[in-house]
């Protein structure tokens, strides 16, 4: 369930899926200049996908 409010992000393009949460939280923190821990969700993509 999302929470009321939030807010859902999709990460275009191909993610390394390999990478884990830790990577993923950075790159959001890197790329996006947002707090993954705010209480948005985020989307990636892998390649398969």
């Amino acid at each position: 369930m999302i929470p009321a409010g939030a807010r859902v992000w999709i990460a275009m393009g191909y993610t390394d899926m390999l990478r884990g949460m830790q990577s993923l939280a950075a790159m959001v923190q890197q790329h996006f200049t947002k707090d993954p821990f705010g209480g948005d969700l985020w989307v990636f993509r892998g390649r398969s996908g």
